[in-house]
């Protein structure tokens, strides 16, 4: 048992981070305190605490603090220590991507484009959006009513005629001269408006533009910005919100059900409503609403865009996380719980959504729990089936062999346990050789105490496949593992796969309708989609890479006076040794390497 009194005597009344570690080292709590003495202390002095803490303050072997210089520093480390460290007594939220943007490029002829990462001076960015959906629901809007350029500056400069999306009248063909420089800054600047909010300041412009070509009989013109303002008007009934073009703000709405907990993010830029996300926390069964929505306004918007006022639903003291979310933004942001009015209706809504997030989680959660039953049932197996691995191989006629790994455990798809390996060394489409490589790099980690054990493993192939895998595990001493091979069945059509059991003489076939099959039907799926696109990713990095880079010798000033004197790659290869040690600082001991590489 820890011994508090001494520890307790000594603390400080500083502000500061303190550390909760139990007896195998494992920091199983990050807090933070205004008075860490304070703090600190009632978790030892206090005898009304909830089960919860309770529980966790018999485990506290150790406590270690960090003294900060104010509040909003202590919030920052703890969330970045939560973010680091995941201690199970902590609510915790996925870290997750970068939100997407909308990038119009600041080149003559501005792109569209849907982005993600760091912000370069020069281009306009618009969002964040909550989602991928929602920003290339935007883009496809853009393209419809501005017809700007979506392509890459390499296909922009080398079109010699109008591409498929101007054909369809979705791009103005700038890069073949179909419209001028001028005209199209002006169809940039409006689409501009539209992502800043300001749908009737453009409408009020289309109007004049629309009555002046009618006015000079150009009625093909009129026409175009017509049906541009019927788009835009459409489009703003569509909007559920609307509460002016300044509106700048995000709505938060945390519901709890038996035992999950979700807050529901809804974005407002500019007046409009962009979409939401639900994120569900880790962690959160016995903490309160206003604690999970104080976790997650902590480690959501570190280092993230803070717009000037967030709404929640549930009261807490805000004033610690207000003051770090405006010293980040450099400006004032309110966080507020009592709202009025409209934004009383938005809070509702997204309140709405959250509860509908979790209703959907339990209904998901309760159908997989029946399919895990099911298959436990089907094929046998021990009580306490939950983690499932998947393996599969992806290439093209050998090339760029990627394995894929992924995991399902607890009743959901794990994506932060997923892994792919890149293969080599092996025949350039040998699966077996390919497998064997994965199971080996996968499972030999675990024999040796690295990572979890899987209740079931499934190996997406027949027999082969299968038997490569028992000999696998039988060598790495894993052969209580349970394995599965799942073979793709008459005509590949799905609910006709076939189960191969290890010595067993028939494949178990399950009926199309069964929740067994349905289940390793996702997994095996999924496995399958994370293997292409890996493969897709390492085959497009290998082909964009000149086979010159690969002999050596040959730097980026040999490289480039080959290309220069053939014309490409193709003329190189098509060289005699004779012809290679003509160019200048190509030996004829390196003509015949490269002659040799290259054939």
């Amino acid at each position: 048992m820890f011994d508090s009194k001494p520890f307790l005597a000594s603390l400080t009344h500083l502000p500061g981070v303190y550390r909760m570690i139990d007896a195998a080292g494992e920091v199983i709590y990050v807090g933070k305190a205004r008075d860490l003495k304070k703090r600190v202390s009632s978790y030892f002095q206090k005898t009304d605490l909830i089960p919860r803490t309770r529980l966790m303050v018999s485990l506290i072997a150790s406590v270690e603090i960090t003294v900060t210089r104010s509040e909003a520093e202590a919030l920052l480390l703890e969330n970045n220590l939560i973010k680091s460290l995941s201690p199970r007594f902590n609510i915790l939220f996925r870290d997750d991507k970068s939100y997407p943007y909308i990038l119009l490029t600041g080149s003559r002829f501005p792109r569209l484009a849907y982005y993600r990462g760091v912000q370069n001076k020069g281009n306009q960015y618009f969002g964040p959006f909550p989602n991928a959906g929602a920003a290339r629901e935007s883009i496809q809007l853009l393209q419809k009513v501005f017809r700007l350029r979506t392509c890459e500056d390499s296909v922009f400069n080398n079109r010699s005629r109008p591409c498929l999306l101007h054909q369809i009248q979705r791009c103005s063909a700038p890069c073949v001269g179909l419209i001028a420089a001028d005209q199209y800054q002006a169809d940039v600047q409006s689409a501009a408006l539209f992502l800043q909010g300001k749908d009737q300041l453009l409408i009020g412009e289309l109007s004049q533009k629309m009555q002046a070509s009618a006015e000079r009989f150009e009625y093909e013109e009129a026409a175009v910005f017509r049906d541009r303002i019927g788009v835009l008007r459409r489009v703003q009934e569509k909007q559920y919100v609307s509460g002016g073009s300044t509106v700048e703000a995000d709505i938060l709405a945390c519901y709890q059900h038996q035992g999950v907990a979700c807050v529901n993010l809804v974005m407002m830029r500019g007046g409009r409503h962009l979409g939401d996300k639900s994120f569900f926390p880790n962690h959160a069964e016995q903490w309160d609403t206003a604690s999970v929505l104080e976790a997650f306004l902590g480690q959501h918007y570190v280092n993230q865009a803070i717009p000037g006022q967030i709404l929640v639903n549930e009261a807490f003291d805000a004033s610690e996380i207000e003051a770090l979310l405006s010293a980040q933004a450099q400006r004032k942001v309110h966080i507020s719980s009592r709202c009025i009015g409209e934004r009383r209706v938005w809070i509702e809504m997204a309140l709405t959504n959250a509860r509908l997030a979790v209703e959907q989680r339990l209904s998901q959660k309760s159908s997989q729990e029946a399919r895990l039953a099911a298959l436990q049932l089907a094929l046998n197996l021990p009580d306490g089936l939950q983690r499932i691995e998947c393996f599969d191989i992806s290439h093209t006629m050998g090339e760029s062999t990627v394995a894929s790994c992924v995991v399902f455990d607890q009743g959901d798809m794990r994506n932060a346990e997923y892994r792919r390996y890149n293969i080599s060394g092996i025949t350039p489409g040998d699966d077996y050789a390919a497998m064997r490589d994965a199971l080996q790099r996968r499972y030999g980690k675990i024999a040796e105490g690295d990572g979890s054990v899987p209740d079931l493993v499934l190996i997406d192939g027949g027999k082969g496949q299968l038997g490569v895998a028992i000999e696998v595990l039988n060598d790495l001493g894993l052969s209580d593992i349970p394995l599965v091979g799942v073979a793709k069945g008459e005509a590949r059509k799905p609910g006709l796969e076939q189960l191969i059991i290890p010595n067993s003489d028939n494949a178990l076939q399950l009926p199309a309708d069964h929740p067994a099959l349905h289940l390793i039907q996702q997994i095996r799926d999924e496995a399958h989609r994370f293997a292409i696109s890996g493969h897709r990713a390492r085959r497009g990095k290998a082909r964009t890479q000149s086979t010159l880079e690969d002999i050596g010798g040959i730097g980026a000033k040999r490289r480039q006076r080959l290309l220069a004197r053939f014309g490409g790659l193709k003329g190189v290869k098509e060289a005699n040794i004779d012809e290679l040690a003509q160019v200048e600082g190509i030996s004829r001991t390196l003509a015949e390497k490269i002659y040799q590489e290259l054939h």
